[in-house]
């Protein structure tokens, strides 16, 4: 049964990749899944698969972390339909080009990653504020959707993951708070940030595509594409800008002080589902607000519009739904654990870490989550320190940066939708255009991981 615990991602990706549907291939992978597990019980039938995998729907809603990164996936449409049918989009566009902030390419996609890195607090809250914010800049310009949605993913995980001071440094030092070593935890998460290759070769390379502007591979024919085409910038014409900037703003700084409240004033120890959910809502309602008070819709059609906003993210809402369930299918079959177990314990010592990347890489890869990876990888990692004298860091460092890189390759990950939701990317568009990038920051890192590895062991 170990080896069949890889047979629902796999099946997820072929179909992804075959059919170019992305909800089918995860309710395909959620039932191969469901039907595994009920194959571990004799007195089971396989007959009864559709009726297990709609329980693990609602099981999955029913957590209230996932609740409540549904809903914030669902009112982010109503938010989005506030600001581009007000004409805040096109005034916050004009009045940019006009102060000369953004005077071209170069210039808005330096200001997306900027945001993107600014809001380092919260992934979700990183990539829904750039991908909001340089929407407009990017259609005005003639940049693609699918270069919007590849600079905020890969700009929004490397930083969370570098900067710590929010609920990613929190999750992993409290998974190594409960070891004993030699130096603390907190010393051993900061030193990772030097040694995290990943995240530091994905920066670079976001960097490198703004400051030339330069694409190459699917990006580039996308970028191609949208060039040709006639860009709408917007439905409505300019009215003022603070319909956009207001909200924006609003959440951002509410999101700080939500994470500060829920963290009891600490913000390493906030709750980024609750903060991001409340910061969201409360930029919907001062939306709203804005919208009435200036009378340019009223009650009944502010409402029309928060709920068409709505509907139109539904299937991307439900790509994150079932990507949930697939992660808690997979949790409970094992998948994970089945694929750190490949790591091998009779590796050559300076092999190890660059197979924990591996290994991390191909966990996150499958099962759509990073948080999880690092959940399962780090319990194998730090006994192998404790055993072998590996560097600390540097095996925290290739765990989290494996977590991150197959997260970015995955087409089944929650964080791939959201990414794509916020830029208004088709799902398969972001994963074809953002792979090859991702693939080159993982090949120079498995080779870095090996350099350190003779360096530091040798």
């Amino acid at each position: 049964m170990d080896w069949l615990s890889i047979l629902p991602p796999l099946v997820a990706i072929i179909v992804v990749f075959w059919k170019k549907e992305v909800i089918l291939a995860l309710l395909l992978a959620v039932l191969c899944a469901e039907a595994l597990l009920l194959l571990q019980h004799a007195d089971s039938s396989v007959i009864m698969t559709p009726i297990t995998a709609i329980e693990r729907v609602i099981d999955t809603a029913a957590s209230p972390g996932n609740t409540r990164v549904l809903i914030f996936s669902v009112l982010v449409g109503a938010l989005l339909a506030f600001i581009r049918d007000s004409g805040g989009v096109t005034a916050t566009v004009n009045w940019l080009v006009g102060k000369g902030v953004a005077r071209g390419r170069k210039q808005v996609g330096g200001l997306t990653m900027f945001t993107g890195i600014a809001v380092f607090i919260e992934s979700n809250l990183s990539v829904l504020t750039s991908g909001i914010f340089a929407r407009g800049l990017f259609d005005k310009f003639g940049m693609s959707r699918a270069r919007l949605a590849y600079i905020i993913d890969s700009t929004s995980a490397p930083v969370c993951i570098l900067i710590l001071l929010n609920g990613w440094g929190a999750f992993v030092l409290g998974l190594l708070d409960t070891y004993e070593l030699n130096s603390s935890s907190a010393a051993i998460l900061w030193g990772s940030v030097p040694l995290n290759f990943y995240a530091l070769f994905t920066l670079a390379i976001v960097l490198y595509t703004i400051v030339t502007d330069k694409v190459h591979g699917p990006m580039a024919d996308e970028e191609a594409l949208s060039r040709k085409s006639d860009t709408v910038l917007a439905t409505e014409p300019a009215t003022r800008a603070r319909f956009m900037l207001l909200p924006l703003i609003v959440m951002v700084v509410s999101m700080v002080g939500f994470m500060l409240w829920t963290g009891n004033g600490s913000l390493a120890d906030g709750s980024g589902s609750k903060s991001v959910l409340y910061a969201t809502v409360l930029a919907t309602a001062v939306a709203y607000l804005l919208l009435i008070g200036h009378r340019r819709f009223t009650h009944h059609q502010a409402v029309e519009v928060g709920f068409r906003g709505m509907g139109e993210l539904l299937p991307l809402v439900t790509i994150v739904l079932l990507s949930l369930t697939l992660g808690n299918s997979l949790k409970v079959l094992g998948t994970g654990v089945f694929v750190a177990s490949l790591v091998g314990e009779y590796l050559p010592l300076v092999l190890i870490v660059p197979m924990l990347f591996l290994a991390g890489a191909v966990m996150s890869f499958t099962t759509g989550t990073s948080w999880g990876t690092f959940a399962i990888l780090i319990p194998i990692g730090v006994p192998l320190i404790q055993s072998l004298g590996l560097p600390p860091s540097l095996v925290v460092a290739a765990i989290l940066g494996g977590g991150i890189f197959g997260d970015h390759c995955s087409p089944i990950s929650d964080t791939t939708a959201v990414s794509s939701l916020a830029a208004g990317c088709d799902v398969l568009t972001h994963v074809k255009t953002q792979f090859p990038y991702a693939l080159i920051a993982g090949g120079a890192t498995l080779v870095a991981y090996l350099i350190a590895s003779f360096m530091m062991l040798g």
